[in-house]
């Protein structure tokens, strides 16, 4: 079995790989496809034919995609859209082209309307408009999984797609501006506690609330979609309305969320939030319902997951000191 996994240096497409390395390591008869971004630009269609006509990999991981938090999303969003749409279509399409069957597709939570009825279940999809901050991103991800489904319907392939919460862990951005909240906050707290600041601030009114995933569980729920019987996948889906959501099936305002961050990472002072700033979407809670009928659900609490996540942190800073 040769399984392309294409974003493998990515926070989900290393956790992937991970867990099937050693299921290789376990005996397993795995041939690991992986290229960097410097060896195959996905958004290089002519590259990526090239590459999947030489390699015929049997199934393929997409989990390659342009991230970022608020922010990122705000300043970039003509990047956001166009890297994601290209890297989706051209993987999807030249996969197809080169006989692949078997594709699993991750996409994201902000799929779903911005007011989108909580938690959110997998037909909320197209029946509200999109929170702002990330609407370009979204439509990327929105058109991944319709591909996903076209191609199905027109080639009976078996392309897939998971939608997975707020994700967290190692292989995280933890950049000051580029990150998502929790790494973000992770970093903040630390470099406070470093500092002996009195104060740390954070975006918006602590008000909203998120639901978050660590990445090995994501990865775990990942090959588990993918390797569902197709009757049983189908028996759950339908042609038009065929992905997953992936999550922990609970969430925690921003400000609780500060809170347990400052508790892991032992910073004693003052929590403030700067409401000029924007909250994002009010709520954005998965119905995992779906999953969970499957026989799947996630192990990692936040509180264990944080604290693994902080450690892996400390080791990377560490390793960068030395570096130097």
């Amino acid at each position: 079995m040769k399984i392309y996994i294409a974003g493998h240096r990515g926070m989900v497409g290393g956790a992937i790989l991970r867990q099937l390395e050693a299921r290789r390591d376990r005996g397993d008869d795995l041939t690991l496809i992986t290229r960097t971004h410097e060896a195959l630009d996905l958004t290089d269609q002519a590259a990526v034919r090239v590459f999947f006509q030489t390699e015929k990999p049997d199934q393929v991981v997409l989990a390659a995609a342009r991230v970022g938090g608020i922010h990122a999303n705000n300043h970039y969003p003509a990047q956001f859209i166009y890297e994601n749409l290209m890297i989706e279509c051209n993987v999807i399409h030249e996969a197809y082209a080169a006989g692949v069957t078997k594709l699993l597709q991750l996409g994201s939570s902000c799929i779903y309307p911005r007011l989108a009825v909580q938690p959110m279940r997998e037909d909320a999809l197209l029946t509200g408009p999109l929170e702002p901050t990330n609407e370009p991103y979204a439509i990327a991800k929105i058109a991944g999984i319709k591909l996903c489904e076209s191609y199905n319907r027109q080639y009976s392939t078996d392309y897939r797609s998971v939608m997975p919460t707020n994700l967290y862990g190692p292989g995280d951005n933890f950049h000051p501006d580029n990150s998502h909240v929790l790494p973000a906050l992770l970093r903040r707290f630390h470099e406070a506690v470093r500092n002996d600041n009195e104060e740390v601030v954070i975006w918006g009114t602590g008000a909203p609330m998120r639901e978050f995933l660590h990445v090995d569980d994501m990865a775990a729920a990942s090959l588990f979609v993918m390797e569902l019987p197709e009757d049983i996948y189908q028996r759950e889906t339908s042609p038009m309305l065929s992905h997953i959501n992936v999550g922990s099936g609970t969430d925690v305002t921003i400000r609780e969320l500060a809170e347990l961050v400052a508790g892991v990472v032992g910073f004693k002072g003052q929590i403030a939030f700067d409401t000029t700033k924007p909250d994002g979407a009010p709520r954005k809670l998965m119905d995992v319902s779906r999953l969970a009928r499957l026989g799947w659900k996630s192990s990692i609490s936040l509180e264990d997951g944080i604290r693994s996540t902080y450690d892996w942190f400390l080791k990377q800073s560490e390793q960068g000191l030395r570096a130097k």
